[in-house]
């Protein structure tokens, strides 16, 4: 196995917790993901999943602790943060009216990309993302699987040096999630993407961050999670989507 150990920590979080009242969202969350790796972020529905991911991209301030994006403080630097992440929310907003050559547009126009980056850049990630057959068709026209493609190359278009994705084989038909794991593991980047479908782990990430309730359960390799014995009976009780 090849020792990972020094390379730069792109994602952190030390204590990490969000409070609404007396309900608790997410508490004391601590780990680190290092530059290139691909992270599952694992937990049934209503773990804190997304609300972790929502500090981590500063769409929501911590109760308490830190959420650290390419040595960082979120919070503090919240359009640095910005410029570095690329951030796919579940069901992420498209303007149905618009094409896919004109989305992408406006979004690089208002990042503040130059027209000729954003014609290099469109280029580059409509392949990346198989969009070329379809850049001048209505948003609204397209397939749920053609949405999340252009919403993956919304949040390529920048270059950003982390990817964060909330659920992004959600609502798929079969070959569709095949093809956007496929996808998820050729870009190279250091990314997190939150399931909660215990299958999809093995197929594109090479650890598993596990959560319940808000709180960390476990943090290592897929494999190691099959071992993991005294987490057998919590499988056992939780509703996990085996497909």
């Amino acid at each position: 196995m090849t020792d990972d150990s020094n390379l730069e920590i792109m994602i952190e979080t030390e204590g990490l917790s969000k409070y609404y009242g007396d309900f608790i969202a997410v508490e004391d969350l601590s780990f680190k993901i290092r530059k290139g790796e691909v992270v599952a972020f694992l937990g049934p529905n209503g773990a804190g999943k997304s609300t972790t991911m929502k500090m981590l991209t500063g769409f929501l301030a911590p109760s308490a602790g830190n959420a650290m994006v390419c040595g960082l403080e979120v919070a503090s630097n919240r359009r640095e943060v910005a410029n570095r992440i690329g951030y796919l929310p579940e069901n992420g907003p498209l303007y149905e009216e618009m094409t896919p050559l004109a989305l992408l547009k406006f979004f690089g126009e208002a990042r503040g990309m130059d027209s000729n980056t954003v014609v290099e850049r469109l280029n580059i990630v409509a392949e990346q993302c198989s969009l070329d057959t379809v850049l001048n068709k209505p948003i609204g026209k397209l397939s749920r699987g053609y949405r999340q493609r252009v919403g993956m190359a919304n949040v390529l278009l920048h270059e950003p040096e982390v990817l964060i994705m909330d659920e992004p084989t959600a609502g798929l038909d079969p070959n569709q999630v095949l093809e956007v794991r496929k996808m998820i593991k050729g870009l190279g980047k250091t990314i997190l993407l939150s399931t909660h479908i215990l299958q999809e782990v093995p197929q594109v990430a090479d650890r598993v961050i596990l959560i319940n309730q808000g709180r960390l359960l476990f943090d290592g390799t897929p494999d190691d999670l099959k071992e993991e014995s005294s987490l057998d009976s919590w499988f056992n009780n939780q509703t996990m989507t085996a497909a």
